[in-house]
């Protein structure tokens, strides 16, 4: 990889970190409400894998897909103004941290259904083969979405039809707060893609080159007939679950361990003798994400009596 590019990795992984660090900050003086899951020290899995994806791409991620949102191009003062439920944000303020979408950049949302988007992004696929357009779908989950039936009916309707789908499982070791080593016997997940019949590779996923790598190759196997691929990404998150989980089933060790391999940390390192100010790199992105954060709490709150537009049950 070229210093350039691993320079324009960094800059895209401090957007993500920085953003979701003034989340915490927003939250924390009152002005992001509810439940907010942050993917700081996974920011290496968006930023090489939505290189893959062409406009007319659908992406589908959990509730921690603000840094796929991010990644899929979607405007950062929208994505301010959603979490903090202004008329200006990307759904208008409805859909809050957990569920918001932003179609027009092929982001089609998150979902707090754990693996709920599996299903989604094989209709979106399916459709794309009905409506020519020939999409490309992507699903984004975590381990413990794998233990989920619907994730795995997906997976097979996906491999029967040969649909191109991508099955991107960030594994960050903890289902929630349970480590997967609890949850099942053989933690190589891919080995329950290749039951199914599909491609699966594991890699490590605090590398964009490599997950760009990766997902480009799988992604052009599938437009051209190959059907759908599972990428199991090896990551960690630096911060809990959720905003307010202290994380008692983590030890110091272990946290500290993961500061050393998260994928700033790696890519800064990488660059240490390129004689580059990576330091003003973080810094420019810091105060571009602080104008954004302002204007966005400068917006109109959302209008409440207009909180039924758009529903549909």
């Amino acid at each position: 990889m070229t210093t350039e590019q691993l320079v324009a990795d960094l800059r895209a992984m401090w957007w993500i970190r920085a953003f979701e660090e003034k989340i915490q900050a927003l939250h924390k003086a009152g002005d992001v409400r509810g439940s907010v899951h942050l993917c700081i020290g996974q920011e290496a899995g968006p930023v090489g894998a939505c290189d893959a994806l062409g406009d007319a791409d659908a992406l589908f991620a959990t509730y921690r897909g603000h840094g796929w949102a991010i990644g899929r191009g979607a405007p950062p003062h929208a994505l301010f103004a959603e979490l903090l439920g202004r008329a200006t944000g990307v759904n208008g303020g409805r859909g809050g941290s957990a569920y918001f979408s932003a179609p027009a950049y092929g982001f089609y949302g998150e979902n707090s259904i754990v693996g709920g988007g599996a299903s989604h992004a094989v209709g979106a696929a399916l459709a794309g083969r009905q409506d020519g357009t020939g999409r490309l779908a992507m699903a984004v989950f975590g381990d413990g979405a794998m233990n989920q039936g619907a994730v795995y009916e997906a997976m097979n309707f996906a491999a029967v039809f040969a649909l191109p789908v991508l099955f991107l499982c960030e594994n960050n070791r903890y289902s929630e707060l349970t480590p997967i080593r609890d949850m099942v016997r053989n933690e190589r997940l891919t080995e329950r893609a290749t039951a199914l019949g599909m491609p699966a590779t594991r890699i490590d996923g605090n590398d964009p080159a490599v997950v760009r790598e990766t997902v480009a190759d799988l992604a052009e196997a599938a437009r051209e007939g190959g059907g759908p691929a599972f990428v199991e990404l090896t990551t960690q998150r630096l911060v809990g679950h959720y905003i307010g989980d202290v994380q008692q089933y983590r030890t110091k060790q272990e946290l500290d361990a993961d500061v050393l391999v998260e994928p700033i940390a790696v890519a800064i390192a990488k660059l240490a003798g390129s004689g580059l100010d990576t330091g003003a790199i973080e810094r420019e992105v810091r105060d571009e994400v602080e104008v954004a954060a302002r204007q966005a709490l400068a917006d109109p709150v959302a209008d409440v009596s207009k909180v039924k537009e758009h529903l549909y049950a």
